[in-house]
């Protein structure tokens, strides 16, 4: 379906000759010479001096993440940036992270920032190569995103690539190769204390006990050796780059492989990257360009934080008193190995099954099987092509056309298996395959006018653009019963009957956008600053009464040092204050979801037993459906201290109006899906301090920078009559999050424990304000439940605010050395103020494994005040529920990176015709300190934070390479 927003929207696309969505050439030929050799960033359709700039934006150059050895490019900025949260998704290879800008700004809508990448929206950076990169802005706050209207609520990063240099062609390679390994194992029982916490818990629920000797079990099977083992990375780049007067480029080749610490066969990652970037300047009045890259991706994944399977969380859950591989057969029960796709080791052993741990859980080794031969894969083509027209000496036209064309998709091969009584496929094989492909293009001009009068600098532009989205379609193709046993067999060529081949196909829905906008930014002797932008979107997303929608901003900023009262001192060497107001919008939903359409499913039998073919609305027409609205403040001091300092202090309010999401209507309305409706408001609030220092003493020098960061988030309204959303659920505890008016986003809701009951005097003595017993049937050692609204009695009603899943603090540091030839580098980051729930045992299974902190259970008067008993029966519900028991704190500080470098002395290297060799040694995750149990502190899965399902963790790796230059 492809509907047009208005028909003044289709004649957009006439009028243009397109213009680059964001003009990131390094340094724009408009500007004055003498400006040139200043710093500058990237703002969006083009630059300007850093020491000019009103907005809050953070720059990360090409020299600062070179060194960085990131799977995905978008995790070089984690800790580099204040108010930029980044938290990997998985240490699965090939894992992106998640990237906040500032906190979250909608619970229901997209909430990921917009990546522009030399001009171009892309849907993420993960296809693209790190050593590519040569800066990354992150716009922050409201004055300098709003030139992206109607998408630049959740922040927006500015990627360029690198562009060709004028002088001698240059071939440079850069690679490395490491081994990688399980930063941290979990503390679970061996074989012997499992039996005997088994035993206890059938004790004191008054049955017999299940192990007549725990001791003869030994250690028994550590399930973590079974799955954890060594990964490998490495990769491989080569670039040439060079040029003349007239054209310059740059050529890029990488190849990147990485596999798993989990079952690396099953778990891993490849990344194929080429580019060209070239600019030509035709005549001293036209210049043309363009950029081009392609990116092949296959990896294979695991359940990566989930408790319903997958192996890290059988590993967790199995019993220790399972053998991996069953040898001798007087020691199972030869019965639940009788079933012919039983899978069998290389030597003909089958794996070993639980007898006590099943569902889903299943043998590691055995699930390996399973697995094998199954991949997913992408192929994405991205570029543009542009030219820039000098049409006065101070007015400049620019003109490009943009696109990205994506094939992904997946195949996946099923045996016959039996892995355990619960989990087996005993009837067909299956060979599936997904293909799909989306094509996406922009076509965007701007006009910008620069100029000196006097004191005055003037740089005024204006543009407009045309976008089309989500132009594509997509096919699955399944065949059952094959006549094969491998996956190396399998094939989509075997003849097969009909009903054994199904497929399904679809297109994509459209969508488009047209828009206008313009910025202007003076400056009086570098004084006195002013940058005002205007935005006006239009999107097929919202409903007729709302396709069109304005953004403005404006920001200001005094170089006060600037000033003939300002005194040369040597403390505070230069100060600029600024501040600022923007307006954006998150269109961050799907299609047309401000309509309703007629769907099949209301069928009918008449009188005469005829059957009507009936049809019934999806959802209800809401033609009000709008974007959400972020306004947002910013004011802010940059600092130049002592003459080697640098410190900035941004501090911001923004607050997010008629956010996007289903409203909950009433079951005899009679549709199908909730309609989406704006309602919801959301504040976030924060500081930001980010510190730079440098100092040279003759070969020796030193280089500093730090951020740290505070986000307050809170809900403040939800639709009409509504306190509070219920969000992530966990196993039969149901609910364990909430968004809830005065509360942050996704905050832990559940019980409060008080301790433990020590006695029966203890429980008889718990009475409320009525002397009736709060728990009359709870014995000693269960745990002692608040009474969170003084009702007299304990139940739902008393579950609470347990705190926030994200993060209030957020840091960072480098620190970089240079004595001679040689380099130091170490990078730590961390986050703090937020609680982890660790649910990595599943409920269900009364039998799985423990860690040991069962070991400190209640096991009578005075043993403990922490730990319940052990109870399979759990009549308290001390397990089943969620209580703060089950959540600790998240904080950690990880030292991230710390890399040695050797620079050969030049004297070697031109006896060889090289320019420069440097060879490096690398630790990655070297060391993470906190107090949190599990495997890893730092969870996330796109906006659910905190919840540790049996997450993948980040793993620990050593590196060995080298950078030479030709």
């Amino acid at each position: 379906m492809n509907v047009r927003i208005s028909r003044s929207l289709g004649m957009v696309a006439v009028l243009y000759f397109t213009a680059n969505f964001n003009a990131q050439n390094t340094k724009s030929d408009t500007l004055p010479k003498e400006q040139k050799i200043e710093e500058v960033v990237m703002i969006g359709y083009g630059t300007q001096k850093k020491s000019n700039v009103t907005g809050a934006i953070s720059s990360i150059k090409a020299s600062d993440i070179e060194a960085i050895p990131a799977g995905k490019p978008e995790q070089v900025l984690q800790g580099r940036a204040a108010g930029v949260n980044v938290v990997s998704n998985s240490g699965q290879p090939g894992a992106s992270a998640t990237v906040r800008v500032r906190g979250i700004t909608s619970y229901s809508s997209n909430n990921d920032p917009l990546w522009v990448v030399d001009g171009i929206v892309v849907d993420g950076i993960g296809w693209l190569n790190q050593s590519d990169i040569e800066s990354i802005e992150v716009l922050k706050d409201g004055a300098s995103s709003a030139i992206y209207g109607v998408s630049a609520a959740r922040g927006v990063i500015l990627v360029t690539t690198k562009k060709g240099k004028r002088g001698r062609l240059n071939l440079s390679y850069n690679g490395f190769y490491g081994v990688s390994s399980a930063a941290r194992k979990l503390d679970l029982l061996n074989a012997t204390q499992y039996a005997t916490i088994i035993n206890e818990g059938f004790a004191n629920d008054g049955k017999p006990i299940r192990f007549q000797n725990p001791a003869s079990f030994g250690a028994g099977t550590d399930w973590q050796d079974q799955i954890f083992s060594t990964g490998e990375r490495q990769n491989h780049e080569v670039s040439v780059q060079g040029g003349n007067e007239k054209s310059t480029f740059f050529g890029s080749f990488g190849y990147y492989d990485q596999s798993g610490i989990v079952m690396s066969d099953i778990s891993y990652y490849k990344r194929l990257t080429a580019r060209i970037n070239s600019t030509h300047k035709v005549t001293d009045w036209l210049t043309l360009g363009q950029t081009f890259a392609y990116t092949h991706q296959k990896n294979q994944g695991i359940n990566s934080n989930g408790e319903f399977g997958g192996p890290i969380s059988s590993a967790v859950n199995l019993d220790p008193t399972t053998p991996v591989v069953v040898k001798d057969f007087s020691t199972v029960d030869p019965n639940m190995y009788s079933n012919p796709y039983i899978v069998r080791d290389e030597n003909g052993n089958p794996y070993g099954i639980s007898p006590y741990v099943n569902q889903e859980m299943s043998n590691p080794k055995a699930f390996r099987y399973t697995q094998l031969g199954n991949y997913n894969w992408s192929d994405d083509f991205i570029g543009n092509v542009y030219a820039e027209l000098r049409l006065l000496k101070s007015l400049t036209f620019k003109t490009s056309l943009n696109g990205k064309k994506s094939y992904w998709g997946n195949q996946s091969f099923t045996p016959l298996f039996y892995l355990s009584p619960t989990y087996s496929n005993l009837v067909n094989n299956s060979l599936s395959r997904t293909t799909q492909n989306k094509f996406e293009w922009s076509i965007e001009n701007t006009l910008t006018y620069q100029n000196k009068f006097g004191d005055h600098n003037v740089n005024l532009m204006v543009g407009n653009g045309y976008y089309d989205y989500n132009i594509g379609n997509g096919q699955t193709i399944t065949h059952t019963n094959l006549p094969i046993t491998s996956y190396q067999d399998a094939s989509f060529n075997f003849t097969l009957p009909s009903e054994n081949r199904t497929s399904n196909a679809w297109d994509n829905v459209e969508w488009n956008k047209a828009s206008y906008f313009g910025r202007l930014i003076y400056d009086y002797k570098n004084k006195y600053l002013f940058t005002g932008t205007l935005r006006y979107d239009g999107s097929s997303l919202f409903g007729p009464n709302y396709h069109w929608g304005t953004f403005p901003s404006f920001s200001l900023g005094w170089n006060v040092d600037k000033e003939n009262f300002w005194p040369e001192n040597n403390v505070v060497n230069t100060l600029k204050l600024r501040g600022g107001y923007g307006k954006l919008g998150n269109d961050g939903i799907g299609a047309f979801k401000f309509a309703s359409f007629y769907i099949p499913g209301a069928n009918y039998t008449s009188g005469n037993n005829t059957v009507m073919i009936g049809y019934l609305p999806n959802t209800l027409e809401n033609p009000d459906l709008k974007w959400e609205t972020t306004s947002q403040v910013n004011i802010a001091a940059d600092m130049k201290l002592f003459k080697d300092f640098t410190l900035t202090v941004d501090l911001y309010k923004k607050k997010t109006v008629g956010i996007l999401r289903p409203m909950q209507i009433p079951g005899y309305v009679g549709v199908t899906n909730a309609p989406f409706s704006n309602v919801g408001d959301m504040e976030n609030r924060g500081i930001e301090f980010e510190f730079g220092y440098k100092k040279n003493w003759n070969d020796l020098s030193i280089s500093v920078n730090a951020n740290f960061a505070y986000n307050e988030n809170e809900i403040l309204s939800l639709e009409d009559g509504r306190q509070y959303l219920d969000e992530d659920q966990f196993q039969s505890m149901g609910v364990i999050q909430r968004t809830a008016i005065g509360a942050a986003y996704k905050s832990f809701y559940g019980f409060k424990t008080l301790g433990v009951f020590q006695n029966q005097a203890q429980i008889n003595s718990y009475v409320n304000s009525n002397g009736q017993m709060y728990q009359s049937n709870a014995k000693p050692g269960d745990f002692i439940w608040a009474d969170i609204n003084g009702d007299g009695i304990i139940n739902d009603l008393d579950k609470t605010d347990l705190g926030s899943s994200i993060p209030k603090y957020y840091f960072g540091a480098t620190v970089n050395l240079n004595y001679k030839n040689w380099d130091l580098m170490i990078f730590g980051q961390g986050a703090a103020g937020h609680k982890v729930f660790q649910g990595l045992r599943r409920l269900d299974m009364l039998d799985a494994n423990y860690q040991t902190r069962i070991l400190d259970r209640w096991t009578g008067e005075g043993s403990t005040n922490e730990n319940p008993r052990v109870t399979r029966d759990d009549p308290n519900k001390n397990y089943s529920r969620l209580s703060d028991w089950y959540l600790q704190k998240g904080d950690y500080f990880r030292i991230k990176l710390v890399q040695l470098g050797y620079t050969l002395p030049n004297d070697v290297t031109q006896r060889f015709g090289v320019s420069k060799v440097r060879f490096f040694i690398t630790g990655e995750n070297i060391f993470t300190f906190t107090k949190y149990t599990g495997y890893d502190p730092e969870i996330a899965a796109g906006d659910s934070f905190g919840i540790d399902r049996a997450f993948y963790p980040q793993a620990r790796t050593f590196m060995f390479g080298a950078n030479v230059t030709f």
